[in-house]
């Protein structure tokens, strides 16, 4: 969440790639974990003019200029999957405004917590950069699935290294589903995000 206020006056053209004037009405960044990767999303308003900006990692996808009703709504997708947002703008006092960012329909925060519970993430370097899809440097892997004794097998390959993701029962209703990254036959630890 970002408040009305005072905005950042970028000190030259250079700070934004990309951009031909100056960001004089920057007032929220967030930044959106997705599966293809992290996304750094912009929002200015003109607080006098109504003028309303979007920039998905870097890249203007929403230009309204000189709109008359200063709060509202700005809807846009992000990421590979077209990941629906949406940029609440409300006012809270006099001429200060609230910015909250929607991602499917959730607060940020509610969606990171829901991802959190439904996403593992793995950090693993090799020399080649709600569902059971596998992504890879934001790219999705063909894979292929087979049932084993003790649980589930999901096979890819991220260049010439063989990788495979196993889920089993942990056992406890609470826990669910324990995934495990194994590449060239050896674990890789999970962080968490």
């Amino acid at each position: 969440m970002a408040s009305g206020g005072d905005s950042p006056i970028f000190e030259d053209d250079e700070s934004r790639p990309g951009s031909l004037e100056k960001m004089t009405d920057l007032v929220a960044v967030w930044d959106v974990a997705l599966s293809d990767g992290v996304h750094k999303i912009e929002f200015e308003h003109g607080t006098t003019s109504g003028k309303r900006v979007v920039y998905v990692d870097g890249k203007e996808e929403i230009r309204k200029e000189w709109m008359f009703k200063l709060v509202g709504k700005e809807t846009f997708c992000i990421g590979a999957t077209k990941t629906k947002a949406t940029i609440n703008i409300d006012a809270i006092s006099g001429f200060a405004y609230e910015y909250t960012l929607e991602i499917n329909g959730k607060s940020l925060k509610k969606y990171m917590e829901n991802r959190s519970k439904t996403t593992n993430t793995w950090v693993l370097h090799l020399d080649e950069k709600d569902t059971m899809d596998i992504w890879c440097n934001g790219n999705k892997k063909e894979t292929a699935g087979e049932f084993v004794d003790d649980g589930t097998e999901t096979h890819f390959s991220i260049g010439s290294h063989d990788c495979c993701i196993k889920a089993v029962s942990s056992g406890k209703r609470k826990e669910g589903i324990i995934h495990t990254l194994i590449v060239d036959n050896r674990e890789i630890p999970e962080i968490p995000e």
